[in-house]
């Protein structure tokens, strides 16, 4: 998506947000770095920026930038080095008859239906739970991303079977990158979220992409652990990419 800008072209400029609650440790203040939202060059500038240690989230591509913590460790997959562990085999195996389709994102009741019920059971009281279809757009789609929801729906005799999970991929030149995946919680047992990776992985290997990013890392934070069980794994160091290490990755958990 998109093209990297030209160099005379390097004049996108960046904000400091206010402090606000962080969405990880909401005991701490936090910030973020932001581009430019009304600039018009973003869908270019994007995948520069995820070389960057940015993320999207609807229209904004950010990165945290809070004073005193550096807990929050950009991640991707190099996906022709990966390799499953005994545990993902096993995911696999247990979950061969889902089957994975990719579409265009484009919201549908049945997508909306499946991502309230997953605020409602992981995220109640936290903000995310009241979200109606205006949200949905505004926070997974967007209006310049050239994203895809890729769907996870059990195999069965009709086509197609019951939607399961759904990830929210964003296709940008040589990568893909994993924005946000909900999922059914009367089926949690499934890892559907270790089973998205794996399905965004082996698309990516398909089409021949070279990384599957994967936001932020988080030391100590139990929702961010999964992430690092994904080997080789590299992290942005704030200069550059290097193989990740979760014992020196700098995190002030």
């Amino acid at each position: 998506m998109g093209k990297t800008p030209a160099p005379d072209a390097n004049d996108l400029r960046l904000f400091h947000t206010g402090e606000h609650p962080c969405g990880y440790w909401p005991e701490r203040p936090a910030r973020d770095l932001v581009l430019d939202p009304r600039d018009p060059r973003l869908p270019d500038w994007y995948p520069l920026a995820l070389e960057w240690g940015f993320r999207r989230s609807g229209d904004i591509i950010y990165r945290p930038h809070c004073q005193g913590c550096q807990a929050c460790v950009a991640v991707r997959i190099p996906v022709d080095a990966f390799k499953p562990d005994r545990s993902q085999r096993r995911c696999l195996r247990d979950n061969a008859d889902i089957e994975m389709r990719v579409c265009q994102a484009v919201r549908t009741d049945e997508q909306l239906a499946l991502y309230r019920r997953y605020l409602r059971a992981r995220h109640a009281g936290g903000g995310m739970d009241g979200h109606g279809a205006v949200e949905f757009d505004q926070f997974l789609v967007g209006s310049w991303s050239e994203g895809r929801f890729m769907e996870l729906r059990e195999a069965g005799p009709t086509r197609p079977g019951r939607l399961l999970a759904v990830a929210v991929t964003d296709v940008i030149g040589n990568a893909l990158s994993a924005v946000y995946t909900f999922f059914d919680p009367d089926h949690a047992r499934r890892g559907l979220g270790t089973l998205a990776i794996l399905k965004q992985i082996e698309w990516a290997r398909r089409e021949r992409r070279s990384h599957l990013y994967l936001g932020y890392w988080i030391a100590g934070h139990d929702k961010m652990d999964y992430k690092r069980r994904f080997r080789p794994l590299e992290g942005f160091d704030g200069r550059g990419w290097r193989a990740f290490n979760d014992s020196d990755a700098g995190a002030n958990p």
